[in-house]
């Protein structure tokens, strides 16, 4: 009999219904995700906060698919990442959603425009494509004018706008971010905050974002508040505005 999966909510982009997760070090089994159940909504920037190994990275690990649970589902954009094989989930991935990390994840020797154009020679997509998408994402994450220097020469916060461009070069509907501003000063900390910001309304993306800083709680549009590796508190901002996705046009 086929494995059942849970409907998606008609506003969620993604759901999670019911996961587990256990690290095994030894003889020795360490429960990170109880029995844990969320909904997450496009057009929102949704943060998820909580105190060092309370779960929430593994949780937006498995949320993309970067990891598989140990039980429970997890359904994005309608389709179930546990009925997928591996390089079902690779091709998800690589079409659906982008990442920002904590470490910038470039590459020493290639630009910031060779960086975000790298990507998109996997997605099938013309050369004139390839680099308009390139252009407009380095233009509006403004680094545009930096777009031919390599990470040694660019800034903290430079680095992550590069990275962040070469996400939304793709034009995902899903964008995770695991702690984009923690090795960042407070004025480039604040330019990432207000770009991830944008994007969830500018292109009705749906972005979650992990980490423990707290200049992100004034400008997520949702909290979620984790401790020992559930969701302890769910608040909303002020109603969001939802602009149409623009991402057909862009």
């Amino acid at each position: 009999m086929p494995e059942l999966v849970p409907p998606l909510p008609s506003s969620a982009t993604l759901v999670a219904q019911n996961i587990a997760k256990s690290f095994a070090s030894g003889r020795l089994t360490t429960p990170v995700l109880s029995n844990l159940s969320v909904s997450i909504d496009a057009g929102e920037l949704t943060l998820i906060s909580g105190p060092s190994g309370c779960g929430k990275s593994t949780l937006l690990s498995i949320l993309s698919g970067l990891q598989t649970p140990d039980a429970g589902h997890v359904m994005a954009l309608s389709e179930s990442l546990q009925t997928m094989d591996s390089h079902r989930r690779e091709a998800f991935r690589l079409h659906h959603t982008g990442f920002v990390f904590q470490g910038f994840n470039l590459f020493p020797a290639l630009t910031a425009r060779e960086q975000v154009r790298l990507p998109l020679q996997y997605l099938d997509l013309s050369s004139q494509e390839i680099d308009r998408r390139t252009d407009e994402s380095l233009e509006e994450v403004g680094i545009a004018h930096r777009h031919h220097l390599r990470p040694a020469e660019l800034s903290g916060g430079e680095k992550q706008r590069v990275a962040i461009a070469r996400a939304l070069a793709k034009l995902p509907a899903l964008l995770f971010a695991d702690e984009p501003t923690s090795a960042l000063d407070a004025a480039s900390g604040q330019v990432i905050i207000d770009l991830l910001h944008r994007i969830a309304r500018a292109h009705g993306t749906t972005v979650l974002c992990v980490s423990h800083d707290p200049r992100l709680i004034s400008h997520a549009d949702r909290v979620l508040t984790m401790e020992d590796g559930r969701i302890l508190n769910d608040s909303r901002q002020l109603t969001p505005h939802r602009p149409q996705d623009r991402r057909a046009s862009c």
